[in-house]
């Protein structure tokens, strides 16, 4: 088979960022398409199978435009790219800048980086409850902070609140010292580092001392009623049935609520419903409730996460297949 070749025009600086530390971005494409990819003095001469070096060429056109953009190009858009361009779902790419939320402390934009992320954003954005539903490393919460701040900052509320359920992660921490604020600490430390992230600690800690930023215990919300208020369920797959129905009936006018979960990770007792898996069906029809699933597909920490998920994500599905034989099989 005679091999195709397609040029691709393409100035020295955005040669480098393409090209990344060591060729590292683009040893990954040639490895992934199979192709050849080579500068030839100003140019990229992509070199293989007719719809391979096609698709190496789209996908490098569209992440020197998003570079255009201003998103830096890192492993992991290089990598979801990739992802993307082999399942002909690339067409999503070009609109990642579009959604920008606001900066981190350090002056790095947020914004989704997957089609999953970017529909999550919207579903924020457009709906007054939202369930965001996925492993870990998806962003569910991190999102969701940016987008609490950013409606904080703009007078869009009041006051943000934050809360998750204090459970300890599948084991027995036992007696912790201090005082009540000083136990509970721990449970919270994952908002607490979100929020230090993207408003900076004393910003964060000004606003907390006026009342305006809250975090708490889940415990801590029954009633109240929460009024002109960004709400952030973190963990909510780690609920029970009574404490999902307490906090969704804490809220009040002016307010938007985002929940979190992940419902391959609860730490309930074996006996005990989430309430999070009983809310997504009891309100899976409601108006004004939005659910995102996000998968594995939209994992953004380092790339062998994404791969552990997706292990865990094929191994359920085959557990719970076995499952359902056996069941079938006993009622016959």
């Amino acid at each position: 088979m005679t091999d195709y070749t397609m040029l691709l025009d393409i100035d020295q600086t955005s040669m480098q960022k393409l090209f990344g530390t060591n060729d590292s971005y683009i040893r990954k494409v040639e490895d992934e398409f199979h192709v050849s990819v080579v500068n030839r003095d100003g140019s990229l001469k992509i070199t293989g199978e007719k719809a391979s070096v096609k698709k190496v060429y789209r996908l490098l056109q569209e992440l020197l435009e998003i570079s255009d953009k201003g998103t830096e190009i890192e492993e992991q858009n290089v990598n979801y790219a990739v992802m993307m361009s082999k399942a002909d779902e690339d067409d999503g790419l070009l609109t990642m800048g579009e959604d920008f939320i606001c900066h981190t402390i350090s002056n790095k934009p947020i914004m989704p980086k997957t089609i999953g992320q970017k529909k999550y954003v919207k579903a924020m954005k457009d709906n007054m409850i939202v369930f965001g539903l996925g492993p870990a490393g998806t962003g569910k919460t991190f999102l969701a902070m940016a987008m609490a701040i950013t409606a904080f900052k703009n007078n869009e509320v009041g006051r943000i609140i934050l809360t998750r359920p204090a459970i300890e992660a599948g084991e027995k921490l036992g007696f912790l010292p201090g005082d009540l604020q000083s136990k509970i600490d721990p449970y919270l430390r994952p908002l607490y580092d979100a929020l230090y992230q993207i408003m900076g600690a004393e910003s964060f800690q000004k606003n907390m001392e006026k009342g305006l930023i809250e975090v708490a215990p889940l415990a801590y919300m029954r009633g109240r009623t929460l009024d002109n208020a960004y709400i952030i369920l973190d963990e909510a797959q780690n609920t029970t049935e009574a404490q999902m129905k307490m906090f969704l009936t804490r809220i009040g006018f002016g307010s938007k609520v985002v929940i979190t979960g992940d419902s391959s990770q609860k730490d309930l007792t074996a006996n005990t419903k989430s309430g999070l898996d009983v809310a997504v069906k009891v309100l899976s029809n409601v108006d004004g409730i939005a659910f995102c699933n996000l998968t594995s597909k939209d994992v953004v920490r380092h790339p062998l996460v994404q791969k552990i998920v997706k292990a865990y994500e094929d191994y359920e599905a085959k557990q719970k297949n076995i499952s359902q034989r056996k069941q079938n099989t006993r009622k016959k």
